[in-house]
């Protein structure tokens, strides 16, 4: 699988350093420059190093050319590098806003024109420079298989920096330049130099500061070791040009790309007008989601107002709860597999248990990954029923954690279960019903109905649903059987007192991109359970629709970009902050434009917040109609993103004071196994 991506402000720098350095050597800064993933070297947090190809020496290169300026005290090497110094700041101190979007790498090469793959999965090459490798071999002298990935799936990271550039960043990148807060370009003999001449390539080492300095150290050096992305030798454009991609950029437009601004105008148009290739998959979600067309993909069903008649009639009889969840009866929750099932279960009093799950990958979670729970703390409530939280410390370890010579950080990530656990409980759980688990602690019950789902799936059948390749670990291939076995009562032998012959069915409330999983789960589930099981053993499944990022309404909320999520550790002042400079606007460009028009709430963020957080429905309507129409009380997008403001800053808030209350003595009463009350 690919290395993890360097953080936000290193993924930034890299994109401005390759600028800089065009401008230091006298090419023109006002043309586009299309720019590759190159390299993120980080071997200590906080720390890159770039390689710049230029290309043959062109006439745009300055008398300079033929010098290799490498040591320290190079008279041209010195004055390079104050230049490239120089660059930076004035690009940060400018605080250029950033667009980023995510594509996949087919829509991009239609749009603009083929890209050389990089097989070691460092990102983007020029084939023509590309230079078969030599296979790396282990300490042992064996070969080591390379991740094979799909170059026509892989999901993208384009980034257009106002006025600056544009191109394909190592990762996510921050909202503005000036988020970065300073980078300090390497001095030392071995950390920049510059070959021009026949090779015309500049190496920078950089150290970046500023808002994800103590984000970078958090990450710690195992962590950061195991970010190393290899050079690419892309060809850079000379001055006037817009290098090998220009006439392919330029045949998708009417009008020449010859400034930055015709650029951006262009990628949006293509990406995001043109709505790029759907991407959703357990690990990767781009593209504008259809969720109708998602539907029909995925083979599941509309949650359509028969359905939503008999959830209400049969909660009302239950007398938990006495109305449908907001997130229901806005097609929040939308699409499903055999909840009609569960419902019979419920009309003729057969037993049923709610199975969710979390990947413990950061300490912070953010208001995204509370959909699930917050919808599974409803149904628990309202249908009177046991839960299963699987805590996945196993998955994240094996796709993002460190091994090397028996030295790993497994335990990273087993703490992290104990950290998010804590925000788990804080939702209201009921804990005599609720049973959390560690896979690294608790597989051992699960493990014969592992075995048993190994058994049934075969290996094409799981690279066809998953992807894997050559170069993903035996864990990963083996680990979709693990995320099936909560699925089976059988699997929890005292948490719900079942045996083999348990007819006890199960619901798993989550986002719509974990449905492979349980597509598998259900072609084998027959095998698993008795015959007469009311759902022939198959979970069903209630399908969310994504969180949607500050940045946009459309795709998924990321933890990696700290500027796309609110966080459950922000405060106030920083919820404020980034509903106020992030939250992508539906509304018009002028007061008197929005009065004539009004907003488009599809693309406002704010509002689509609102359609998770705001229960009052009289109100959500209100606000939609006013502001959708440019007049009333919150016709304008300040008014609007000033309510939602209030909603998270008190919601967040008492989830914070619940939080605190929860300790690793009670997490651990919270995991002990037992059986729950039902």
């Amino acid at each position: 699988m690919p290395a993890p991506p360097p953080p936000p402000s290193i993924a930034l720098s890299i994109l401005l350093l390759r600028a800089a350095v065009s401008s230091a050597l006298g090419l023109d800064s006002s043309t586009p420059k299309h720019q590759a993933p190159i390299v993120t070297h980080l071997r200590v947090p906080g720390t890159g190093k770039i390689g710049v190809n230029l290309g043959k020496k062109t006439t745009a290169m300055p008398a300079g050319c033929g010098i290799v300026a490498v040591k320290e005290g190079d008279e041209f090497r010195d004055s390079f590098l104050d230049a490239v110094q120089g660059e930076m700041e004035e690009l940060i101190k400018a605080n250029h806003s950033v667009k980023s979007f995510k594509v996949t790498r087919q829509v991009y090469e239609a749009k603009f024109g083929k890209i050389g793959y990089d097989e070691s999965n460092s990102g983007v090459v020029d084939t023509k420079k590309k230079k078969k490798k030599k296979p790396k071999k282990d300490k042992d002298g064996k070969e080591i298989i390379e991740p094979e990935v799909d170059p026509m799936t892989e999901v993208l990271d384009v980034v257009y920096v106002q006025n600056v550039c544009f191109g394909v960043a190592a990762g996510p990148v921050c909202a503005s330049t000036g988020e970065i807060g300073e980078v300090a370009i390497g001095r030392g003999e071995r950390d920049s130099m510059v070959v021009l001449g026949r090779d015309c390539s500049v190496t920078v080492q950089f150290t970046v500061g500023g808002l994800e300095a103590a984000a970078a150290a958090a990450l710690g050096e195992e962590e950061m070791n195991a970010i190393d992305l290899q050079s690419d030798k892309g060809a850079y454009p000379t001055e006037g040009s817009l290098g090998k991609h220009g006439s392919a950029l330029n045949d998708k437009f009417s009008a020449p790309a010859t400034t930055v601004e015709d650029v951006a105008v262009g990628i949006e148009k293509a990406i995001i007008e043109e709505n790029a290739e759907m991407v959703v998959n357990p690990w990767d979600v781009a593209g504008e989601i259809d969720y109708t067309k998602l539907i029909e993909k995925f083979g599941s069903q509309e949650i359509d107002a028969a359905l939503l008649a008999r959830i209400e009639s049969a909660i009302k009889k239950i007398g938990k709860v006495d109305t449908l969840h907001p997130w229901i009866r806005r097609s929040i929750f939308f699409s499903h597999r055999d909840m009609n099932k569960i419902l019979d279960c419920v009309e003729s009093g057969k037993p049923f248990y709610l199975y969710t799950g979390r990947g413990p990958s950061s300490a912070a979670m953010h208001l995204g990954h509370l959909v699930p729970f917050m919808m599974t703390r409803w149904l628990q409530e309202a249908f009177d029923v046991p839960l299963v939280v699987q805590m996945t410390d196993d998955e994240k370890y094996l796709w993002k954690g460190v091994y090397n010579d028996g030295d790993d950080n497994l335990d990273h990530y087993r703490g992290l279960t104990i950290e998010n656990a804590k925000d788990i409980i804080a939702c209201g759980f009921i804990k005599e019903k609720t049973f959390l688990f560690s896979d690294c602690e608790y597989v051992g019950l699960m493990y014969p109905n592992i075995v048993r789902i190994w058994k049934s799936v075969t290996y094409s059948t799981a690279k066809a649903m998953f992807g894997f390749e050559g170069g993903s670990n035996i864990g990963q291939s083996a680990f979709p059987a693990i995320q099936a076995a909560p699925s089976f009562p059988s699997s929890f032998p005292v948490v719900l007192d079942a045996g083999r012959d348990s007819k006890m069915a199960c619901l798993i409330p989550c986002a719509i991109d974990q449905d492979p999983y349980f597509r598998m789960t259900r072609d084998v589930a027959h095998k698993l359970t008795p015959k007469d099981h009311p759902l022939g053993g198959k979970p069903a499944l209630f399908h969310s629709k994504f969180f949607p990022p500050l940045q946009g309404a459309a795709g998924k909320m990321s933890s990696s970009d700290d500027s796309s999520a609110i966080f459950l550790t922000d405060d106030s002042d920083e919820i404020a902050r980034k509903i106020k400079s992030y939250a992508y606007s539906g509304g018009q460009e002028t007061s008197k434009l929005q009065k004539e028009k009004g907003a488009n709430l599809e693309m406002d963020v704010s509002y689509q917040w609102l359609r998770f957080f705001l229960d009052d429905d009289a109100e959500l309507e209100k606000i939609g109609k006013d502001y959708g129409s440019g007049s009333g009380e919150f016709w304008a997008t300040g008014m609007v993103k000033n309510r939602l403001i209030g909603i998270l800053q008190e919601m967040v808030k008492k989830h914070q004071e619940r939080r605190a209350k929860v300790t690793n003595e009670v997490v651990r009463e919270w995991m002990e196994e037992r059986k729950l009350s039902f």
